[in-house]
């Protein structure tokens, strides 16, 4: 097997620490690593992440990944992630997730000494 490259082991072991029911932007991400941006965590989530909690890493306007909504949505309904319901007049009717509620900063039930 390939060994990844050391800033996608970083980003990966990230995800893995948001708890259920919760997400991180990919800029979180970014900045909980103080380096890189959204797109370079992206790029790694869409390399490498298909074996951590992919779906809690997300979009900062809590839209659903195009292609993956379904998936994802089961995810946040067993996991019991904040959702706001799509509006009627949306083209699809996939709801988005409400980041008011939804977003994890690190820090409850975070180790500090696990901040990587």
């Amino acid at each position: 097997m390939e060994e990844l490259p050391e800033y996608a082991e970083r980003v990966l072991e990230v995800a893995e620490l948001i708890p259920p029911g919760r997400v991180m932007t990919y800029g979180d991400i970014a900045e909980w690593l103080d380096e890189g941006g959204p797109r370079q965590v992206g790029r790694v989530m869409a390399l490498y992440g298909g074996g951590v909690p992919w779906w809690r890493v997300v979009r900062a306007d809590g839209t659903l990944l195009p292609g993956h909504e379904l998936s994802a949505l089961a995810q946040y309904r067993t996991e019991g992630t904040p959702l706001r319901e799509a509006a009627r007049s949306a083209d699809s009717h996939v709801p988005r997730l409400d980041m008011k509620r939804a977003r994890w900063d690190g820090g409850e039930g975070a180790d500090d000494s696990a901040h990587i």
